[in-house]
């Protein structure tokens, strides 16, 4: 089997002195790991940053064995963030929810133009507020839509409004910026809650039950916001 695609590169690992293993997202095939001859070399490190959009060539000889690939780069994406701390390790926490929510082999281009989409949010101002509504956008489009207007109720104290969710042990405010998405000047308190309200229904109603944990990334990514 041998075909080409476009990709997005989503994880890699030394495989041995002179090659690497290799997960990218693709436009036409979903995920797919390959091995890459000679990706430790420098002509070829330097294009192999997560997140960097390329070009693949894919050959195998059995669909049940790991193929190879030959790459090329379409888009030096993540060096463009390279003096941006946060930026850089939200491109790494993006990347590690594509490698741990998608299936192999399974093609879905909905979440590959969704992946075109988070690097273009994150040229924003608002790009902390945006990459929230991307991961709403991403576990929707893995079946696990929170559908959070349609669960939340309304009270207003003081001439503001406020939205929560109640359940028989708890009450959990939601922020305004979630309900309302036209809502402007989120400051970093409101953000910092919708990501823990994101990261909690992901642990609860995903990670968990797949006997999965929370990647490392996105946990340095939220520390880095605080």
């Amino acid at each position: 089997m041998n075909w080409d695609d476009s990709a997005y590169l989503i994880s890699k690992n030394r495989y041995s002195e002179n090659s690497i293993i290799a997960e990218v997202f693709t436009e036409n095939h979903g995920k797919i790991s390959g091995i890459i001859f000679g990706g430790t070399s420098k002509k070829i490190k330097n294009y192999l940053q997560i997140g960097n959009k390329i070009h693949v060539n894919y050959n195998t000889k059995s669909p049940t064995r790991i193929g190879y690939f030959k790459i090329e780069i379409l888009k030096a994406l993540t060096p463009l963030y390279f003096d941006e701390n946060q930026k850089l390790s939200c491109i790494s926490s993006a990347m590690h929810l594509i490698k741990l929510l998608t299936a192999e082999a399974q093609s879905n281009k909905e979440i590959f133009l969704l992946i075109d989409k988070f690097f273009d949010l994150l040229t924003l101002d608002n790009w902390i507020q945006e990459y929230i509504f991307w991961e709403l956008e991403l576990l929707k489009l893995l079946g696990y839509d929170l559908e959070l207007k349609n669960m939340v109720e309304k009270e207003v104290i003081d001439d503001k409004i406020n939205y929560f969710v109640k359940s028989s042990t708890e009450k959990k405010i939601i922020p305004n910026f979630l309900i309302d998405e036209n809502y402007e000047n989120v400051d970093l308190k409101n953000l910092l809650k919708g990501l823990k309200l994101v990261t909690d229904y992901l642990e609860k109603s995903i990670l968990k039950p797949n006997n999965l944990n929370l990647p490392n990334s996105r946990t340095h990514f939220v520390n880095l916001l605080k």
